[in-house]
């Protein structure tokens, strides 16, 4: 939330309770000493509130805030507070307060989205109940509409029929009714935070919060204070109390994106928690307890990086207690036009509603190597979109890949227009090999039974 400015001399101060308080309420009113007698009664029962006398000073004021919640006047000395609540609604719950009261006035405030209607002189037992209820309500509002939100993103997203979707789908059952910890593992693009998502989903935890951490984004101090949170002082800035994504997490289930990422120390720190359920916010003493569930995922191997002591080998083996791979979009082809007619009809810029796309277009799609999967793909429809301009087909000339040359298809066994070179056998057959295994050369090499030195020597050759 924006911080709050009350240099205007019409806007009164918060009280000095302000840094205990959670729930700011702005207080539309121009009879200052009615005003004045809330806002010193709401102050004493820990609300953060500001007020205007008027909807223009009000305006400003929410330019640069955002209240949970606004007590309106309906007689504005600028505005009728009736005709105010398309503008406010649903942004902010607000509950209309008049001395100018009538059946059809409270019909129209509450068909025009106001939360309650009441009228003065206003019992102040009876407005601390209201502003409780409408609270409660509108978190419950904000909850619902959270967790549409993440239906929304993952419902009917794991879009295809192939082996490898199937397979994986099967074994995200099956891990989501334990609390064992999950490691999800993946190229990127790939779709690893959508199988956490649907992890959590199946799971008995679903009706509890799914929080999830991106580990590049931080720098170490700030990613343990968002992890751990931080009490009142504890660095520079820390002007209050802080609850960490664990605890937000509580009894729920916290995705830690790109784990591998992630400093020794915050390494420590982490295998502490998922040892013992035990973990303090930074500059805190008290130990608290979490119950969140654990899942993390990572493009990168753990295995390799603990044998090399890049990552904690005890916490890998924490994390990986089951191991999910999440498989890249070259190894699933005949998901492709599946996914493609998905993007199509659930694009969100666009008013094209009928687009068919030719055979060579598709081909092209198909055979395309993908390094960027799933991802990479949705960016492919969306730009053709863009470049079809009023066409309703959607052609080869309209597709732009981020690595044009890497085209060959995974389907076909090698074949020629012509009677081929045995140099044009080898350059095919290796191209399709460094594809299969993802250009390692190593599992290459092994696979073609050559060493890494001829590989490489084949590739320069071949340009490769």
């Amino acid at each position: 939330m924006p911080s709050k400015t009350t240099s205007n001399s019409n806007i009164i101060p918060k009280n000095t309770l302000k840094e205990k308080a959670t729930t700011s309420v702005l207080l539309i009113e121009d009879d200052k000493v009615f005003s004045q007698l809330l806002v010193d009664h709401l102050s004493k029962q820990n609300y953060l509130i500001d007020s205007a006398d008027s909807w223009k000073k009000a305006k400003v004021f929410l330019s640069n805030n955002e209240p949970d919640l606004i007590l309106l006047d309906v007689q504005l000395p600028d505005a009728n507070g009736l005709d105010l609540l398309v503008d406010i609604v649903p942004q902010v719950p607000v509950i209309i307060l008049t001395a100018f009261g009538s059946v059809q006035n409270a019909v129209t405030a509450m068909r025009r989205g106001a939360a309650d209607y009441l009228m003065k002189p206003i019992n102040i037992q009876e407005l601390e109940l209201v502003i409780k209820r409408v609270l409660e309500n509108e978190a419950i509002r904000q909850e619902l509409q959270l967790r549409k939100t993440i239906d929304d993103r993952t419902q009917n997203k794991f879009v295809g029929k192939s082996s490898a979707l199937i397979h994986l789908k099967k074994h995200i059952n099956a891990v989501a009714q334990s609390d064992i910890n999950v490691l999800i593992q993946g190229e990127s693009g790939a779709g690893k935070e959508l199988v956490a998502h649907a992890i959590h989903r199946a799971s008995p935890r679903s009706k509890h919060n799914f929080v999830a951490v991106d580990c590049c984004t931080l720098t170490e101090d700030l990613f343990e204070s968002e992890l751990f949170g931080h009490e009142k002082g504890a660095f520079t800035g820390a002007t209050t109390q802080k609850k960490g994504l664990i605890e937000g997490a509580k009894d729920g289930t916290l995705f830690l994106d790109e784990i591998g990422e992630i400093s020794p120390s915050i390494q420590a720190k982490l295998l502490r928690v998922i040892e013992t359920g035990i973990f303090r916010r930074v500059g805190g003493t008290k130990d608290l307890r979490s119950n969140a569930r654990f899942v993390v995922a990572t493009n990168r191997n753990l295995a390799e990086m603990s044998e090399k002591n890049e990552f904690r080998a005890d916490l890998f083996y924490r994390l990986s207690a089951f191991i999910l791979e999440s498989p890249p979009l070259r190894h699933r082809p005949d998901d492709i036009p599946l996914l493609v007619e998905h993007f199509l009809k659930n694009h969100s810029f666009s008013r094209r509603i009928n687009v068919d796309v030719d055979q060579d277009a598709l081909n092209d799609l198909i055979q395309y190597h993908w390094p960027g999967n799933v991802r990479e793909l949705k960016n492919v429809i969306e730009r053709a979109l863009i470049l079809m301009g009023d066409s309703h087909i959607l052609s080869s000339e309209h597709l732009v890949f981020n690595y044009p040359s890497v085209k060959t298809n995974l389907n076909t066994v090698l074949s020629f227009k012509h009677q081929p070179t045995l140099e044009e056998i080898e350059e095919n057959y290796l191209k399709k090999m460094l594809i299969k295994y993802s250009e390692h050369r190593g599992k290459t090499a092994e696979a073609l039974g050559i060493s890494e030195r001829t590989l490489y020597r084949l590739v320069k050759k071949y340009g490769l």
